[in-house]
């Protein structure tokens, strides 16, 4: 009898979408070698998918080399309305491209057809950002010479991306160099290819050209090693672990790649006495358990001033205890499995320490006995800074409540970590949130809400959560070199 995902799968109205097979110089690429997908929840194999080779990887790479003369050439318009084409594709097949994320990751349905959209949104942003790439006229300090600065496509990139959002960090990364002129190589995770793919053949119905996207699923190592050693690779993006970002920061220094990288979070939220509890909770929820708390974004460190603290933890319990765990496929399902065992597993590590050295469990409910990659949603109180809950990020359902006495202990406390992606401020006083967003150090700070991201935004962080910028104007200036020109001998 087949599994919910399996059976969600064989009813796809696109049955190429299950196909597997790489797209590499404008060809679907089958391979003797295939590598299982599973559904997460359950450890069904729904799926295979090719398993390409460094030969393949060469292959795409050169394809992509000989494709960027011809791209960068197109008008931005012209290059604007094949991403706005593939945007309107994604739309149209969001609900199949939605069941594929939740089957083969795992995150609710319905949060995977928010990725869907999300993800289409960066294409549509960058189709219009692509004819914005403005340079720049110099006030001349030499008689005689106009001074211009240009907006060039750095040239073929590159762009692995994660598991947790496995459409739309393909399409913030594909869409800004894309538009930028730049054709661009993608190394989806191993554990959920097929949505991967699946975009990448609404790509090639929109009419992006052979060789200017290209899409390959393989050992992590095998093929992340040609794109950094071959010199025609001349920007590389990542998203992922923060070990992971130091290994290819290293691997590209060789060839001095442009890289951009968005790594590991492990995000503040502070809630100051004097917020409103309500919206304190619900925001903090949202922050916590959305994609089953396996975001980069997630609240980690609950800090709560201690005049709010008992009645933070008291709404808290109740909210939680309202939360579904289970099958993403399942109707009202809230939190899912978690994508890796791995994951998990790091989940109950760190409230087993926290257990050991004080922290208590508040509370926590059904779904620790769906199966292994199920973590059930549990709230710590008691959480202090030695515990590995309050250092490490929490890629899980775990919400960690620690309590603070004043401002300047929170900011200290907050910045004690060498991860600043995210935060989040909870205050209704108007000059406390000016002097933390000026003191907080993180690349992105919400506050007074949870919901911050889209494409105009630009999404990264500071110290090891990365470097660079995605989305927003930034996110194109990262697929584009600088080319400085002086004009003399114009005075006649």
């Amino acid at each position: 009898m087949l599994g919910l995902a399996a059976s969600h799968l064989q009813n796809l109205r696109r049955r190429d979408f299950l196909a597997g097979d790489a797209l590499i110089d404008g060809h679907w690429v089958a391979s003797a070698q295939r590598d299982v997908v599973v559904d997460p929840a359950t450890g069904e194999e729904i799926a295979d998918v090719a398993r390409c080779s460094p030969s393949d990887m060469s292959l795409a790479i050169a394809a992509a080399d000989q494709s960027f003369a011809a791209w960068r050439r197109l008008l931005p318009a012209r290059r604007g309305a094949i991403l706005r084409s593939w945007a309107s594709l994604m739309l149209d097949h969001s609900e199949e491209l939605a069941v594929l994320v939740t089957s083969e990751q795992g995150k609710p349905l319905q949060e995977a057809r928010q990725e869907i959209a999300y993800g289409a949104g960066f294409l549509d942003w960058f189709a219009a950002e692509g004819e914005r790439a403005y340079g720049e006229t110099i006030p001349s300090h030499k008689l005689g010479s106009l001074l211009q600065v240009r907006m060039q496509p750095i040239g073929v990139t590159a762009a692995i991306t994660p598991w947790n959002f496995p459409v739309a960090m393909i399409t913030r990364k594909a869409g800004a160099a894309l538009a930028a002129g730049c054709p661009i190589i993608v190394k989806p995770a191993p554990e959920a290819p097929l949505s991967a793919l699946a975009v990448a053949r609404l790509a090639q119905e929109a009419g992006v050209p052979r060789g200017v996207f290209q899409v390959l699923v393989g050992h992590p190592i095998e093929l992340s090693t040609p794109l950094l050693r071959d010199t025609r690779i001349r920007a590389l993006s990542f998203t992922g672990s923060t070990e992971v970002g130091r290994l290819l920061l290293e691997g590209a220094a060789d060839t001095i790649k442009k890289i951009s990288l968005e790594l590991g979070g492990h995000a503040p939220f502070i809630i100051f006495d004097d917020a409103d509890l309500e919206k304190a909770v619900k925001g903090a929820m949202a922050a916590k358990f959305a994609t089953s708390g396996q975001d980069c974004l997630a609240a980690n460190r609950i800090y709560v001033q201690a005049g709010m603290y008992r009645a933070f933890v008291e709404a808290f319990v109740p909210a939680m205890a309202q939360l579904k765990v289970g099958h993403g496929l399942e109707t009202a399902t809230d939190v899912g499995p978690m994508t890796k065992l791995s994951v998990a597993n790091k989940c109950r590590a760190q409230i087993d320490d926290a257990l050991k050295k004080g922290a208590r469990i508040v509370c926590t409910h059904q779904g620790s006995s769906l199966g292994p990659n199920f973590v059930a949603p549990t709230l710590l109180s008691d959480v202090t800074e030695d515990m590995l809950i309050a250092r490490e990020e929490t890629f899980g359902p775990v919400a960690a409540v620690l309590s603070f006495e004043s401002e300047e202990e929170v900011i200290a406390r907050a910045n004690a970590n060498e991860m600043g992606l995210a935060g989040y401020i909870y205050t209704d006083n108007l000059r406390r949130a000016l002097r933390l967003s000026e003191q907080i150090e993180c690349g992105m700070l919400g506050i007074n809400t949870a919901s911050f991201t889209g494409p105009p935004i630009p999404f990264g962080g500071w110290k090891q959560s990365g470097l660079g910028r995605e989305g927003s104007r930034h996110g194109l200036a990262e697929y584009m070199e600088l080319k400085y020109v002086c004009f003399g001998d114009l005075v006649a």
